[in-house]
């Protein structure tokens, strides 16, 4: 097959195969007596595998797991594929506590006065030098207190605190904290988030089938691989 052959598959240009093919994305390639490159079933589905990686894994690192594979480095490839299960096991997680964490919230015994600083980082298990980072980023707005400047967390910080403690936990950075909180707050509140929460489900989901669509057409192409 010519490049293009294996370009129309896909809508892609004939170039971009023969990209793919110099970054090692495909298999060693032979030549006619042209000079021009031969392509065979077996890069056909290399493209496949490749192309359906990249939709769960990123180009990046599905270039990566191909150039493995075409190297005869299978596991290092595996390791690539695993990495990036763990990674998303562990958002799953973190939005299960944050969904835990707003279930909790109408549960969680209301304060007649507000707390200190060191009460919410005693509460939440972190530094109080913590809580005044997230100030610093727009994730906290304590009021002051007049007389003193002491910091007073109302029942709406404490929420925002537990929130952003989950996020963090699940290794979000402190500036994408800061937007959900603001737009939790645009929108009024725990409807937001759970509108946030059934969103990030989603991707997970899709993230989910990508990986496993992406693992079926990799599988495909080891099998050639081990007939050839």
């Amino acid at each position: 097959m010519r490049p293009i052959d294996l370009a129309r598959e896909h809508g892609l240009s004939a170039q971009a195969i023969r990209n793919y093919d110099d970054a090692g994305i495909l298999p060693p390639t032979e030549r006619g007596e042209t000079g021009y490159r031969r392509y065979t079933p077996l890069h056909a589905q290399a493209l496949r595998a490749f192309l359906a990686l990249r939709t769960g894994h990123g180009h990046q690192q599905a270039a990566e797991i191909m150039r493995a594979i075409n190297r005869g480095d299978v596991e290092s490839a595996y390791r690539l594929i695993d990495g990036v299960h763990v990674a998303l096991l562990a958002e799953r997680e973190t939005r299960t506590e944050v969904a835990t964490a707003l279930g909790s919230l109408s549960a969680t015994p209301v304060h007649r006065r507000p707390l200190t600083v060191g009460e919410l980082a005693h509460r939440l298990g972190v530094h109080p030098a913590t809580l005044r980072t997230w100030e610093t980023q727009g994730i906290l707005r304590p009021e002051r207190d007049r007389a003193t400047g002491y910091r007073h967390y109302g029942p709406g910080d404490v929420r925002d605190a537990e929130i952003a403690r989950q996020l963090r936990r699940g290794g979000y950075p402190l500036p994408r904290v800061a937007r959900f909180v603001d737009s939790l707050h645009e929108a009024g509140g725990a409807d937001a988030l759970s509108a946030f929460l059934d969103s990030w489900q989603e991707r997970l989901t899709a993230r989910g089938r990508n990986l496993l669509a992406g693992a079926a057409q990799l599988d495909a192409y080891l099998i050639l691989l081990d007939q050839a």
